[in-house]
């Protein structure tokens, strides 16, 4: 069972996300709140596996929301969908980097929000390659102006090439057929790269891609 907690500051959202999701016989709805300081209250009692966070919220906002949940221990498992607005909302490229697993516009189809769920869940980014494109021309100012490659040292060279393809938003079957490998291996590569760098998710993956200046938003080593 993916356990979910809802996190908007408008009642009407969090209702029909609610009544969206316990349609479904894998998913449980554990917790709503409607500030960012309710929502880390809500997720630190019920450790949900996905939080579907709004960022414009009174009080404590998403973002900060988004980055207390993050950077603690207990809640490592704790998986973050920012919904917002807009698709390139001013602060979607900061909660990125906080540590949010993907984001979704609030008009997403219905069965946009399930897929979310249980891509987040199951571990992966929710991040299409055209959407990755344009998040790392929206947070590419916030990136450190001079590439630093030295984290990439306790990487190999096929690591750095599915790296490259991980940082373009490429898939595991994606990443395989570029490389001539099966999803498998491609998957396996992906997976000790994140151990290698300490990575949360793929998400973080892109953005050390970027920083390390193996892949920009318009080009790839």
């Amino acid at each position: 069972m993916i356990r979910v907690v809802i996190a908007d500051d408008q009642q009407l959202i969090r209702a029909g996300f609610r009544s969206l999701l316990e349609a479904e016989p894998d998913v449980e709805v554990v917790g709503e709140a409607g500030t960012g300081s309710e929502a880390l209250r809500v997720v630190t009692e019920t450790r949900p596996d996905v939080v579907l966070m709004d960022i414009r919220m009174p009080e404590s906002d998403g973002l900060w929301a988004t980055e207390q949940i993050v950077a603690r221990p207990e809640l490592a498992g704790t998986r973050i969908v920012i919904v917002t607005t807009f698709e390139l909302d001013e602060y979607v490229g900061r909660a990125i980097r906080a540590g949010a697993s993907g984001f979704l516009v609030k008009d997403a189809e219905p069965v946009e929000f399930i897929r979310a769920v249980r891509v987040v869940a199951a571990g992966d980014a929710l991040l299409s390659p055209g959407v990755t494109k344009r998040l790392l021309e929206r947070i590419s100012g916030e990136l450190r102006e001079t590439p630093d490659a030295a984290q990439l040292a306790v990487i190999t060279d096929r690591e750095r090439e599915v790296l490259a393809l991980v940082g373009q938003g490429l898939t595991n079957e994606e990443i395989g057929r570029a490389l001539f490998l099966s999803p498998l291996t491609a998957k396996t590569h992906v997976s000790r790269i994140m151990s290698k760098l300490a990575a949360r998710d793929r998400v973080q993956l892109v953005v050390i891609a970027y920083e390390t200046g193996l892949v920009s938003a318009g080009r790839s080593e």
